[in-house]
């Protein structure tokens, strides 16, 4: 393989064979260089990664508008025909919820606890234990704190003012994103909720933009000079979120930056002592007929070498670390974005670069040197 080199590249070949004759002082340069590269690299995926992670626990809401009493409707619940507005304008699935309250009485005790009724529960929760009916008409769903302090399980009966249900499910506990407040309440059918107060309407759409469109076109359509109708939506949420990571990303890799930084000072500070070192053997090339470019060519090869060799090992342990933030976050290792692949390759590229140009320096001193004086030393 040398000799195959050096026929081709004999100037990569005496540049390998350079570095391989102070093999710890190459070591530990291009040690700094793969630090370098797995900060840019790793930090620039973890935003990224985080990102994704915020968008997937949030990808309900935000593709959700919520529509509530404004501040000038006369009650505090919306009428059928204001419902009925509110999906004459929506042109999206929409879901009333009917809000109550009710003694609930079950082995563990009575408690005066929130109810919640609405067409499809499945849409916006899940059930931890047991299973929410696909054609729901009995039995209700216990929300996961409420269920432990009474001390409820699947099959078990409970008391609603007086009214007797079995327990069909226990709900999962509400999340960071959860669209319904279901840890202290009871989930009752439609039909079974003597209550009919629609307290709120839950608007889904296809994705977060066309969600933040149709708010906009709610709060045209449904509002004039009154607030009858408080929409929201997650835009501004989202924005400010953007925002902070953006920051944040912008914090990790400049924190990786400053590491490839004191990686390019080392490579620098090697390359200057090899020149200092090798002064005679510079002459004797000079002497033998190496010009100037030549010098400078072999010195700047040297560099790039160890730049290539130290960012090659910090991209396969980046991706390693990026494997193992993947899954913790999202619970798949090859689940890598474009924004993490591009934090990868800037990462290499920064390394190679910044140890390219950290052997300028070196090179041109090197190439500099006059033949007779470098003999002489």
């Amino acid at each position: 393989m040398d000799g195959w080199l050096g026929r081709r590249f004999p100037i990569a070949a005496l540049a390998w064979q350079n570095l391989t004759r102070q093999r710890a002082r190459s070591v530990l340069a291009m040690a700094g260089i793969t630090i370098g590269v797995l900060a840019i690299a790793s930090l620039g995926m973890f935003g990224a990664t985080l990102e994704l992670s915020f968008q997937q626990s949030f990808q309900d809401s935000a593709s959700s508008v919520f529509v509530t009493p404004g501040e000038d409707l006369e009650a505090d619940a919306f009428e059928p025909e204001q419902v009925a507005a509110v999906e004459r304008y929506a042109d999206a699935p929409v879901y009333p919820v009917k809000f109550g309250s009710a003694n609930v009485t079950a082995v563990g005790g009575t408690d005066q606890v929130g109810l919640r009724s609405l067409s499809d529960p499945g849409e916006f929760t899940a059930a931890e234990r047991g299973r929410i009916p696909d054609a729901w008409r009995s039995g209700v769903l216990v929300g996961n704190t409420l269920a432990d302090d009474l001390d409820v399980r699947v099959g078990d009966s409970l008391r609603v003012d007086g009214r007797t249900f079995r327990v069909v499910a226990v709900l999962e506990p509400d999340g960071q994103a959860s669209l319904l407040s279901t840890e202290n309440a009871v989930l009752l059918p439609e039909r079974r909720m003597q209550s009919t107060d629609v307290g709120q309407v839950i608007v889904r759409a296809d994705s977060p933009p066309a969600a933040f469109e149709l708010a906009e076109r709610l709060r045209t359509e449904l509002n004039d000079r009154k607030v009858r109708y408080d929409v929201q939506d997650f835009e501004a949420a989202i924005q400010q979120f953007n925002e902070q990571i953006g920051l944040i990303r912008t914090f990790l890799i400049g924190v990786g930056a400053i590491s490839l930084l004191v990686a390019a000072v080392s490579i620098l500070n090697v390359m200057l002592m090899s020149t200092i070192e090798r002064k005679g053997e510079i002459g004797v090339l000079r002497a033998v007929g190496y010009y100037k470019r030549d010098i400078l060519r072999l010195m700047l090869t040297e560099a790039a070498l160890l730049g290539l060799l130290g960012a090659t090992i910090g991209l396969g342990l980046s991706v390693l670390m990026g494997m193992v933030i993947n899954q913790q976050l999202l619970g798949d290792p090859l689940a890598f974005t474009g924004a993490a692949v591009t934090s990868t390759v800037q990462g290499f590229l920064f390394g190679t670069i910044a140890s390219l140009l950290s052997g300028v320096y070196p090179a041109w001193k090197a190439a500099n040197a006059r033949p007779v004086e470098a003999l002489r030393d």
